[in-house]
């Protein structure tokens, strides 16, 4: 299942199997590792962000995970959407994830709406979320793209730049759709190199990653600020690149994606400017500097601690819990088993006060005649 991607104007050649490793039958995929990797570095960098954004990071887990369930539904099902014709003679297709079709602004939309109504659920301030969630979610979207190179798609029309690259994938592809892709004004050649719009789509995520978490974040003058810039950088990469690509979703002889890129960054862009100067005259509170964000992290941070020391102590009392009455040791703790005590009762005890073996006092019995005493310490 591997083949050989080159870049010829560069000699670079790489020999690439969509397959990583297979448990018996079961083949693992770079697609799905890229995904799961990007997740969870996206994950990571909102659990370091989270308290600087006013919100507890376990606050934020609960509904970050609920947004990625939502994402890959709206992922899925604005893919099916606009490829109906795909799935409409064999409906149980649609749930078939491990064929690919998924469209990232389907899982942005998705993970949106559930993250929403998970926070109005949890009574968690949106905003903040959003911010840290959707930066951590270009850094996603950065890494994720490997996934195409390893499945040899999401590239572009054809270029005589030095880092155009092929492989027999690429030229069977433009040779099937050349006649689809002319009717759009794209003239291809299964001969020619093409664009590496997932590199271009890497870089530019990455580039945007670092910019919302290291420049606009510690300087944001509002909540949504950060959820505005991540729309209009992604919204204006996107356009661009996506007028390169040759496996656009269309809406008649429109590319979905570029016209919701264009909008989402128009949108964004004019939201930025009227917020800036709205919040010029009249600053704004960020939600990380409230009473109530203070409170509630304290509240989390005490539930938590107070989860740790039950715990602990639950696990310490297990372990001093002394043995089930019967099954004790007599040669260690000095101490006569029950069964013992039973058996020599009719043996005088010692005048002194005689203890049980829970260690509670028992009754002495009645003093010995003094010669019955004498005998018995001749006997022992």
């Amino acid at each position: 299942m591997s083949e050989v991607i080159s870049f010829p104007g560069m000699g670079l050649s790489f020999d690439v199997s969509r397959v990583a490793f297979s448990i018996g039958s079961y083949n693992i995929y770079w697609y799905g590792i890229t995904f799961a990797l990007g997740f969870l570095v996206g994950m990571w960098y909102f659990h370091l962000r989270a308290r600087k954004l006013g919100i507890h990071p376990y606050d934020g887990l609960d509904v970050l995970l609920w947004a990625v369930v939502g994402g890959v539904v709206g992922a899925r099902t604005y893919f099916v959407i606009f490829q109906w014709d795909m799935y409409k003679d064999n409906l149980l297709k649609i749930f078939a994830f491990r064929e690919g079709g998924l469209a990232i602004y389907g899982g942005v939309i998705g993970a949106v709406l559930v993250g929403w109504l998970v926070c109005r659920v949890k009574k968690v301030p949106f905003l903040p979320v959003l911010d840290g969630g959707l930066t951590g979610l270009l850094l996603a979207q950065a890494i994720g793209r490997w996934g195409n190179f390893f499945n040899c798609e999401a590239f572009g029309c054809n270029t005589t730049l030095p880092w155009g690259m092929t492989s027999n994938t690429i030229s069977r592809y433009l040779f099937n759709m050349a006649d689809t892709l002319a009717a759009q004004g794209v003239a291809v050649d299964p001969t020619v190199p093409v664009h590496p719009t997932f590199f271009y789509e890497f870089l530019w995520n990455l580039l945007g990653f670092l910019l919302l978490a290291f420049v606009l974040t510690p300087r944001r003058k509002y909540d949504g600020q950060v959820s505005l810039g991540y729309m209009a950088w992604y919204g204006l990469g996107r356009f661009f690149i996506e007028g390169l690509r040759t496996d656009s979703l269309m809406l008649g002889q429109f590319r979905v994606s570029q016209l919701l890129a264009l909008c989402l960054c128009a949108a964004s862009l004019v939201a930025m400017t009227v917020f800036h100067i709205r919040h010029r005259k009249a600053p704004a509170v960020l939600y990380v500097d409230t009473e109530e964000s203070r409170a509630r992290i304290a509240k989390v941070d005490a539930e938590m601690a107070k989860d740790v020391k039950k715990g602990t102590e639950e696990e310490t009392s297990g372990e001093d819990a002394p043995p089930p009455e019967g099954t004790g040791d007599s040669s260690t703790d000095g101490e006569t088993p029950p069964e013992t005590l039973e058996e020599t009762s009719d043996t005088p005890a010692p005048e002194e006060e005689q203890t049980s073996p829970a260690g509670s006092p028992e009754e002495a019995p009645p003093a010995p005649l003094e010669e019955d005493t004498q005998e018995t310490k001749e006997n022992q």
